[in-house]
């Protein structure tokens, strides 16, 4: 952290940790309930349905617009979470990784870095194919999976902007003799490794009736949880799976401004956080694009949670606000593969994003309370852009 002139400060780059570039097209398309009441279900088929109807031309202009707006929120990099691979319908481009290479170039354009998760789907859930829209989404073998990752690791591998990862879509969506090939296959590439984890309740009971584990429980048993291993959303959690997570020295991706606006409830951050789970946070399905909101819901929704303020106290000497920045921004650097980039003790790496001290949320805050006005009352028009 270093002050210009005393009228900006300069932080370390923010990070979405996760996201999904092409529901931004959904914005004002899904809060009115489609009948007495909506559900996770009900707006997942709104976001089928605009998944369905995307070209590679209406892609690349949605992911433009949800990318430029997180640079002006102060996002540096972008782990895209991407599984829209192919023609409706199904099949193949000729070119197979055409989607995933529009999306790094949308990323690149508006000034990004940006980790191309390629996901792996293989089913709507056990014992039922894909259906709908979800062929766009599936391969019909792991291997598919592991020659496109191949194929994106070869066009984009000395482009020092782009990172590629591993990215299984949910224990629902893939089978788990898809996991050990993947995680093989991450592994020998030191790539990391992400996964909705626990979403939503329905996720839990499927996982449960398919394997009789609880979706962590299962992962543990497979052998792929490890400290490149990205747990997305984790907000279903009994806290014996927290405890697996942290023993692995992995992460966990929070997404509050979409995880509330789903109705998936809150994740048991203190438990994260007491197993020794590092925390990240990402703007996902882009219905709010504010960083600094993503992060001070990490605070805010466990004061919910807890009916009690200051939950806590930071770590490492840090005050609350300085880890909540550290897991906005190195933390999603190393969850999203930018281990090189990272440096002083994994709270600092080489981006930066550039505060205005005279916006209204700082104006005349004294320079020891900057940071906790930031994080607590700021918004992305406090970013100099």
């Amino acid at each position: 952290m270093r002050a210009i002139d005393g009228t900006s400060l300069v932080l370390p780059g923010w990070v979405s940790a996760h996201s999904h570039a092409f529901q931004y097209g959904l914005r004002g398309h899904t809060q009115r309930a489609p009948g007495e009441t909506g559900t996770f279900w009900s707006w997942r088929e709104a976001m089928f349905s605009l998944a369905d109807s995307l070209t590679p031309e209406s892609l690349a202009a949605v992911s433009r617009d949800a990318f430029r707006a997180l640079y002006r929120s102060g996002v540096r990099c972008v782990g895209e979470f991407h599984y829209v691979h192919h023609p409706r319908g199904g099949g193949a481009y000729a070119q197979r990784t055409l989607l995933s290479d529009v999306v790094i170039e949308a990323a690149l354009a508006e000034g990004l870095r940006v980790t191309l998760l390629r996901v792996a789907y293989a089913r709507s859930s056990h014992g039922r194919p894909p259906e709908g829209a979800q062929r766009r989404f599936c391969d019909g073998d792991v291997d598919d999976v592991l020659r496109d990752l191949d194929a994106l690791r070869s066009r984009w591998g000395a482009d020092a902007r782009v990172r590629v990862g591993v990215a299984p879509h949910s224990v629902r969506a893939v089978p788990r003799e898809w996991l050990g090939p993947l995680d093989e296959y991450a592994t020998r590439y030191a790539l990391p490794f992400h996964m909705h984890v626990a979403e939503v309740i329905g996720e839990v009971e499927s996982c449960l009736a398919e394997h009789g584990r609880r979706p962590v429980e299962l992962l543990s048993e497979a052998g792929v949880l490890n400290e490149r291993f990205v747990a997305v959303h984790a907000t279903n959690l009994e806290p014996h799976e927290a405890r697996l997570l942290g023993e692995a020295r992995a992460f966990a991706c929070l997404c509050p401004t979409t995880e509330r606006d789903l109705g998936d409830g809150l994740a048991d951050i203190a438990a994260l956080r007491e197993a020794g789970v590092r925390l990240c946070v990402g703007i996902d399905s882009h219905v709010v694009t504010d960083p600094v909101e993503e992060m001070r819901a990490l605070e805010t929704h466990e004061r919910l949670r807890l009916r009690r303020r200051v939950t806590f106290a930071g770590a490492e000497g840090r005050t609350l606000a300085e880890q909540l920045l550290v897991e906005g921004s190195a933390h999603g650097a190393l969850a999203c593969g930018w281990d090189a980039a990272v440096r002083g003790r994994e709270t600092a790496w080489d981006a930066d994003t550039v505060v205005d001290l005279e916006s209204a949320p700082l104006r005349g805050v004294a320079p020891e309370r900057v940071l906790d006005a930031l994080v607590f009352s700021g918004h992305p028009g406090c970013v100099r852009r």
